[in-house]
Formats: structure tokens, sequence, C-alpha cells
């Protein structure tokens, strides 16, 4: 290549090429046509000379080992030009998203009637279609100078064909005859077809239906479209028929819905208006008619002016002000019940005052536009008093005794704090550490109370206010002369009088008549007379109580059943087989653990108080001795117990499966002797033993006898059963089994724990039972042998472990990875050369989207940089103008002032 400059260089490279410019000389020369050949050979010379010129837009890798013949790629590689398509590739994408970014667009659908819903497809495509035709046919039809093109029907022939479609061609059949004119076209074309076509109807049934012109259709499309606009048109004076109706009647629906007081309509219109002194520009001559129309107008509008705006409804009362309203109305309606019994005369305004006053209106206000007719009080204020709630302490009692009704597992207990842990830990300590205590004599839940007076004398009329007791004893004394259905009322006067709201010792007040209650359930249900129905109205106070405050109510909670935990250690140092020996729960224990299933969560894993109460049911079934048929009913009730505290965790519990078939051996006749002849390994020590009685049930005093729920008030009382209670208690076993085999159904174990009972219950003598008694053995028996079945063909044996196959020794050597380069990527293991392949791929790639991520965020940054500049750049010439401007202002204004001080001074001089 020539030396020089590149200018020279290149001129030099183009002569060479053949490709510069010959010179022009005075004559013209013809130009020549080049052919493709001829610009690709000079494309790819411009491209060699390009090349050259410039050096360093290749960029080729030196190879280490040159290996003739040898193709590698990515030794030559062109950066100028991946830097330029990659630019090109941003502008196109991220350069458009840049931007199109927080631009909001969208597509304006013009076309008729597209958003009428009034219209159906078909007249919008109808009306779309005239409107289009007449848009087409709005010039002159019959220009001559028009230079469009000939059209027929609105086609152009010379888009068409042939002729055939417009009845200017020839059939066959006329080919065939000399080209004569058939006599149909003659009739219809020519000067017979003037006549209507129904005439020939008759001679053409026999014909397929003909096709309609585009004339034809033209017309029905004229024609539906008047009827269209005639039908619009006799909607629209209908509509403003009605509305002439509607201003008519304009007066009488302004009386319906204002209803101004008649002294307050006449003085308003009395007021005149600002607008009155204005006069209009221009005067247009009105009827008179029209003018008191206006005048009227004007009038409403001065009215609407001092019309009375709208005022706020009564506002939603708070928890805090409902609850003081409703203490001072068991207030207020206990005054009226002490002086209505002392004979006095009812308070006047002036005594009651305010109260009374506040008591009128709230019955008297006006109800709202939400008003739900849900805090109204009756005439004489007793009725809804009678409950002992208003709406709200209602309606949270309505939800927890639904929430009693099922499963209270799904509310969940808020967690402990420190403190209570702490207390645990220390009642803890001292249950373990009260070794005393085991010896002595075992300890009421309750203390006793004093006699109570006689209930016949009982006032049927209630007190509306109570003192809130801190103690069981005090708590007696309010509802000694209370009938049992009216304690719930008592109780929920007491916690609307002391609500948490009102005072600020109403808490700490009501935490302790959660302890109160739990003390009255253990004093109502006990021997000789327990009152199960006044149980069940008091468990939704308790947990309402209860889930207001779940601290202090589980310290309340454990530590009765500490105290029972006591009273069963005693009784089993005394001797678990003694019959003074208290070992097993009576009937307040039994019925604070089935309060306790109704009021805290029994599926959690741990829980303070269920799993305290969980830990005694089973030290009651495991370490108890069955000594009477009163034991054996404890024992029943503990296991049913079991059953629903693991109804939804289905945690599997030994004891109750333990006791239910020694209840078996205790209650059934069966064919076993003696301990050594029964089935299974479940210990039964007190199966024939000299302190056990034998409770077996006669076949012959129970042939006309029914399986019944069995009485537990009546069982737990002790003294002499029947054969009826003995077979309930059977029939309450059998039931018990099933329903545990139906829980525990999937446990791995199910057959080891269930075949000693099928056995069990196989050694059973039916021989004298009633047919209940058999009926419901051998449906038990079908039972479990159908859930044996299953999990013996769900089980599955053991295996041993699978382990790789060892793999037949190898003498391919072994390559260190690090030894040598060339052999580092040829590993002779398959799959850990194939791993490594997939490595390095996953490295490549994602270097390589780093380093486009990275070339993406400069483009950006440089593109919002060149954005910035630019509106740096428009705002500040912007401001040169507009400097620039004030400073020839700034320059004008003090010429004029010099100009003036010159004047001044002239002015002076003379």
């Amino acid at each position: 290549m020539a030396k020089g400059s590149q200018l020279s260089q290149l001129k030099a490279a183009l002569n060479q090429a053949g490709l510069s410019r010959p010179q022009q000389n005075g004559k013209k020369r013809k130009r020549t046509v080049m052919d493709e050949k001829d610009k690709e050979k000079k494309a790819t010379k411009l491209n060699e000379i390009h090349q050259k010129m410039n050096p360093f837009d290749v960029k080729v890798t030196k190879l280490k080992h040159d290996v003739g013949g040898r193709k590698i790629i990515g030794t030559v590689g062109r950066p100028a030009q991946s830097k330029q398509a990659g630019m090109e590739q941003r502008k196109k994408t991220l350069l458009k998203e840049l931007q199109e970014k927080n631009r909001a667009g969208g597509i304006v659908d013009r076309r008729f009637g597209e958003n009428d819903p009034t219209m159906t497809p078909e007249e919008r495509m109808l009306e779309r279609f005239t409107r289009e035709h007449q848009r087409t046919s709005k010039g002159a039809a019959f220009n001559l100078e028009d230079e469009g093109e000939l059209t027929h029907y609105g086609q152009s022939l010379s888009k068409l064909d042939d002729f055939d479609n417009v009845g200017l061609g020839l059939d066959d059949d006329e080919e065939e005859d000399g080209g004569q004119i058939d006599r149909s076209t003659v009739h219809k074309a020519h000067f017979g077809g003037f006549g209507d076509d129904g005439d020939n109807e008759e001679d053409n049934e026999d014909e397929p239906a003909r096709k309609k012109t585009k004339a034809e259709v033209m017309s029905e499309v004229i024609a539906k479209s008047k009827m269209h606009k005639i039908e619009r048109q006799a909607q629209q004076e209908e509509d403003e028929n009605l509305r002439h109706e509607l201003d008519q009647e304009l007066d009488s629906i302004r009386s319906l819905l204002f209803a101004p007081e008649p002294s307050a309509s006449t003085s308003i219109a009395a007021v005149p208006s600002a607008d009155d002194t204005t006069q209009p520009a221009v005067s247009v001559p009105r009827t008179g008619r029209e003018m008191d129309q206006d005048q009227e107008y004007d009038q409403y509008v001065r009215e609407l002016v001092f019309e009375a705006r709208a005022k706020p409804k009564d506002r939603t009362k708070s928890e805090e002000e409902l609850a003081r309203e409703e203490k001072e109305a068991l207030e207020r309606a206990e005054r009226k019940r002490i002086r209505r019994m002392n004979g006095d005369p009812e308070e006047s305004d002036e005594e009651e005052g305010g109260t009374k006053g506040a008591a009128k209106g709230k019955r008297a206000r006006q109800k709202g536009g939400d008003d739900l007719e849900d805090d109204f009080y009756e005439e004489d204020g007793l009725a809804a008093l009678g409950s002992g709630l208003g709406e709200s302490a209602l309606q949270e009692d309505e939800a927890d005794e639904e929430m009693l009704k099922g499963d209270s597992g799904a509310e969940d207990e808020e967690e402990d704090s420190e403190e209570d842990e702490d207390e645990d830990e220390e009642a803890a300590s001292d249950d373990s550490g009260d070794i005393e205590a085991e010896e002595g004599e075992s300890e009421a839940l309750v203390a006793p109370a004093r006699k109570a007076a006689s209930r016949k004398g009982a006032s049927k009329e209630i007190p509306f206010t109570f003192s809130c007791p801190s103690s069981h004893d005090e708590f007696l004394e309010i509802v000694e002369n209370i009938d049992d259905k009216d304690v719930p009322t008592v109780v929920q006067r007491i916690r609307t009088l002391h609500h948490p709201s009102l005072a600020e010792d109403n808490k700490f007040k009501l935490q302790g008549l959660t302890s109160v209650l739990i003390d009255h359930i253990l004093y109502i249900t006990s021997p000789p007379t327990p009152r199960f129905t006044l149980l069940s109205s008091l468990v939704p106070h308790l947990y309402t109580l209860t889930k207001s405050y779940p601290i202090q109510s589980a310290a309340h909670f454990v530590s009765k059943l500490n105290l029972m935990h006591k009273n069963l250690k005693r009784g089993l140092s005394h001797g678990a087989t003694e019959l003074d020996a208290k070992t097993w729960p009576g009937l307040p224990e039994l019925s604070l653990l089935r309060v306790i299933n109704q009021i805290w969560p029994t599926s959690d894993k741990n829980h303070h108080v269920v799993s305290a109460a969980r830990l005694l049911m089973g030290a009651y079934l495991g370490l108890g001795r069955v000594r009477l048929l009163r034991d054996l009913t404890s024992g029943l009730f503990l296991c049913t117990l079991f059953l629903q505290y693991e109804q939804l965790s289905k945690r599997f519990v030994p004891e109750a499966i333990n006791f239910l078939a020694n209840a078996i051996l205790h209650l059934a006749p069966h064919k076993f002797a003696d301990k050594s002849t029964v089935p299974g390994y479940f210990p039964c020590p007190d199966f024939g033993s000299e302190h056990c009685p034998s409770f077996t049930i006669i076949g012959k005093k129970v042939k006309d006898l029914t399986l019944e729920s069995p009485s537990l008030s009546q069982l737990l009382s002790g003294g002499d059963h029947s054969e009826q209670d003995k077979a309930n208690l059977f029939g309450l076993t059998l039931d018990l089994i099933g329903r545990f085999a139906d829980m525990y159904k999937g446990l791995d174990g199910f057959i080891e724990l269930y075949e000693p009972i099928s056995d069990l219950l196989a050694g059973v003598k039916l021989n004298g039972l009633p047919s209940a008694f058999s009926a419901r053995l051998t449906s038990l028996q079908g039972t479990l042998g159908r859930l044996l079945k299953f999990s013996r063909q769900a089980r599955r044996p053991l295996t041993l472990q699978s382990h790789k196959p060892i793999p037949i020794p190898t003498f391919v050597p072994k390559f260190e990875q690090s030894s040598s380069n060339y052999l580092k990527n040829h590993d002779p293991d398959h799959e850990r050369n194939e791993a490594a392949k997939l490595r390095r791929q996953y490295k490549e790639e994602r270097k390589g989207a780093i380093r486009e991520l990275r070339k993406d965020g400069r483009f950006l940054a440089a593109e919002q940089q060149k954005q910035q500049k630019e509106k740096d750049k428009a705002y500040n010439d912007r401001m040169r103008r507009v400097f620039g401007s004030l400073e020839s202002e700034r320059a004008e204004e003090k010429a004029m002032e010099r100009e003036k001080a010159k004047d001044k001074k002239r002015a002076g001089r003379k």
C-alpha cells in the first residue's frame, strides 16, 4: 500500500481496484447501467479496502499451538461491529422501553354503536353498512367530468373478470341458439319487466329461490333504517311528553321531597335575591307563561339557599360508652324496683335528672339509615334488662355458645409470660417437694359452704345490681334466694356492672370472678344433687372470661389440677386397693375435666392446662385399681374424655385401651378363667383379685333389658346397682372400643394393639344375652376384622437397605485435574466429565449475562445523562432568554431614569 496520509492511501487503493471515477471531459459520456453481479463485485472490493484501511477493527487471537488445517471458532473477532450491533439492538429495545416508561396509552374505539349496550350486533353491523354506503354516495352521481373509474352497483368494472354476474353474459345454451336472448331476460330486463314480481310466484314454485340483487338488499336496508328512525322519533316524542308531565307535577314532587314548614316557606319567599337587580344585556321577548315559570324557578332557587342542611345521625358508640349505658340502665332499674317494693312513688323528672332524660332520648331517637334495630328498649325498660346484658354482651355470649358447640381446639391461647412460667415452676416445685401432703387426708376442691336457705320462698324478682364477689362464699350469699335458671342472669349483670372500661380495678374483680365460677361449678356438681343444667349455662360465661384473661384463668385451673393430683397421691399412699382411698375422680373432678375440654384447645402439642389435665387422667387410669362399679364408671368416663381430647390430634393413649379391655373382662361373661388364659400382654391386675368383686352380667337377669345411656350421677353416688346399669356400662365399653379403633386405624401398630382385643371379644359368651347385646358385639367384631384386614394389606415387610452396586475395578489411570491443562477437560469418568462441562457452561453464561447487564446499565445511564443534558440545556436557554429580556428592560428603565434625572436638573437650573 502506498505511503502517506490515509486520504492518499484511500485514493491509491481505489485507483488500484478500478473504482475511482474517471475525469469529466467537456463532452457528456453515456451512462452505463450496472448489473447485479457488478454491484456485488464492487461492494466486495470496497469492503476489502475498508478492512485494510481500519486494521484495529479486527481482533486476532494468537494461537499457542497452531495446527494446520484446523478451524477454531473465536480466533478472529470484530469488536467495533459487535459493539455497534449491540448499540443498535439496545436502541431498538432498551431505549424504546425507557422512552415509553411511565406512559399510559390506549386504543379508543370510535366505531359506531360499539359503546351502546342497547344495540344488538346485527343492528350495529347494519347501521355501519348504511353509513359506509351513504359516505361513498355523497358525491355527484352523474358528474361526467369525474375521472373516477366506471362502476356497476358500486363495483369497479375493471375488477370484474367477466359479465356473468351482471346479466350481460350469454349462457352456453344461448350460444348454441345463435346468440338469441332468452324469454326471461326479455321479460325482466326489457319493457316487459315493469310488473310486480309477486305475479309470477306461482309459476316459479318449482324453481329454486333466486339470490337477491344488490339493489334489493340496499332497498331493504334503507327501509329498515327509515323504520328505526321513525321508531326513535316516536320514542323521543314519548320521552318528551313524559318529561313535560313531570314538569307539570314538579310542585307535588317538591313537596314530597322537602316538605318545608308553611311559615318558613312564606318567609323565605319574601327574601329578595341578588340576581334580581341584574339586567340582561339583550332582552328577548317571552310569553307570559314562560315568565311565570322562570319566576317560579328563581323562587325555588332562593328557597334552596336557605334550606336546612343535612345533619349527621347518632354516631356509633364505643364499647366503653355502651358498657356505661348498660350499667346506668341496671342501676336505674334497681332504684325503680326498690321504690316499687317499698311502696314509694316513682321518681320525678327533677329527682331523676339527666339520666332519665337520656333514657327517654335513647328510646325516642330517630332511626338512621344504618339502624339495625338491635339496640331498642321496651317501654318499661325491664324486658331487655331481664336478660342481664346489653346488646354487646349478649352477642358475645351467643358467639361463645356457638363455639362451645363445636370443637374448641381451633381457638389458640395467647403466649404465657415469664411470670406465669415462674409460677408454674414454683407450683411444680412445691408439688414435688410436698412429701408430707401425700400422707394426709384428701382435700376438698371447694370449701364446704354454709347451709343454704330454703328456696321455696325465693323472690321471683331479681335485683339489677350486685357487687362483684371476691370469694365463693360471697357468691353463694348473692345467689342464696335465686333460682338456678336465674343464676346466669346474675352473672351477666355482674359482668355488665363491672365492665373493665368502667373502672381500673374491675379487671382484677373479673379475674377473681373466674376463680369464683370455677369453684361454683365444682360446688353445683357435688353429690348428692348435682345440677348439670346450671353447669351448662355457666360454661359460656367462664369461656368468655377465660378468653379475656387467659393467663389468670389458666392459673386457677392449674391450681385445681394440682390439688386433684395431690389427692391422688394421698389415696395411693393409703393403698390403691383400700375402699376409703380416693384414687378415682368424683363428679366434681370429672365435671372440671369436661369443662377444660370445652374451654381450652386440646389439639396443641404442649399446653399449660390441657397437658396437665391429660397427664392427670392418664395417672387415674394407669394407677387406679377397680374396687367397685363406681370406679369402673369413673374410668369409662375418663376414656370418653380422652376420646374427645384426642379427636383432632389422634395421640395414642395406651391407658384408655388397657382400661377398656379390663372393662370387658369385668362386665362380660367370657370363657377366660384366670389371667394366664387372657389373650395379649396388657396388664389386668384387678381381674380375679380378692379386693375386686365380680361385676359380670348375669344372662338370666338381662333377657328383657335393652342397652341405654348410663346415668353418671346415679352410678357415681355409690350403693347397690342393678343389672341394667351393668348392661349400660357394657354397651358403653363396646362403643368406646369401636370409636378408638376408628381413630387409631392409621397407626403402624394397629394390628398388635387390636388383635388381643379382637380375641378377647371372641371369647365373650353370647348364650343367654339379649339380641341387642349380640347384635352390637357381632357388629363390633366385624368392624375390627375389616380394619385388621386392611391394616395387614397395607403393611409391608422390612427389607434390607438398598445400596449402590459395587462397580468392577478398573485399571484406567486416574488423571489429576491440576497436572495438565490439556487433560483437565478429558476425565475418563463420563458423569464427572458431563458435570464439569455443565459447570463450565454455567460459568460462561453467567459471565456473559453479567457482562451484558453491565453494558445495558452503561447504555441506560448514558441515555439518561443525555436526556438530562438536553433538559438542562433547554432550561439554561430559557433562563438566558428571560435574563436577557430582563436586562434589556432594566437597561431601558435605567436610561429613562437618567433622562428624568437630567430633566429635573434642567428644570432646577431654570
